[in-house]
């Protein structure tokens, strides 16, 4: 499959929506994040609409809320749009409180289209990769970069993991659970005497 000007001109319009922002507790520019996920979900099969956003699925959610979901449903189409907005936990600002947020995500996943659990998936197994290779450097004190804390973040990638295992089979998915499943080895083999 040939990408084509769409995706480069979703790539910019990615890079300028998020120019400045930072990973958590990084100096790593959060663009960084987007290439990731784009190109998982590249590897897994993603289509052009897929791919743009994997560029954009952090877009509507973290700069700009729903006028930022008009914008991308007007520069890049209704589909794109639509996995942008399943991808997103929240459009509001402020964001609602941390744990019902994740919890009414988790509960809308199996339901989503298939184009959307391909992009959280990604996003998933992306922010997984991120946390273990944190973790590994830095130990337990990672954890206090995330509202749901240690408990709470490794609730979540779980119960995200179970969540898209129970809508159907997934290469992608049975990686998200190998690494999900290492980073609770990690975390718990850090808690023992």
């Amino acid at each position: 499959m040939a990408l084509t000007s769409r995706f480069e001109e979703a790539l910019v319009y990615a890079a300028r929506t998020h120019a400045g922002q930072k990973r958590k507790g990084t100096e790593i520019p959060y663009v960084s994040h987007l290439l990731i996920v784009a190109g998982i979900a590249l590897e897994h099969g993603a289509g052009e609409d897929e791919a743009i956003a994997a560029l954009l699925h952090d877009a509507a959610e973290d700069q700009g809320g729903r006028a930022r979901l008009e914008d991308i449903r007007a520069r890049f189409g209704r589909r794109v749009a639509a996995i942008v907005g399943a991808c997103s936990d929240t459009t509001e600002t402020p964001k609602p409180p941390w744990r019902p947020r994740k919890e009414a995500s988790i509960a809308r996943v199996a339901g989503q289209m298939p184009s959307a659990r391909l992009v959280s998936a990604a996003d998933a197994l992306a922010n997984v990769r991120s946390l273990t290779a944190a973790h590994r450097k830095d130990g337990e004190a990672i954890w206090s970069r995330f509202k749901g804390g240690k408990e709470g973040t490794l609730w979540y990638y779980r119960s995200l993991a179970d969540a898209l295992r129970s809508a159907g089979p997934s290469p992608l998915v049975d990686e998200l659970d190998v690494a999900v499943g290492e980073l609770e080895a990690m975390a718990n083999f850090r808690d023992r005497p």
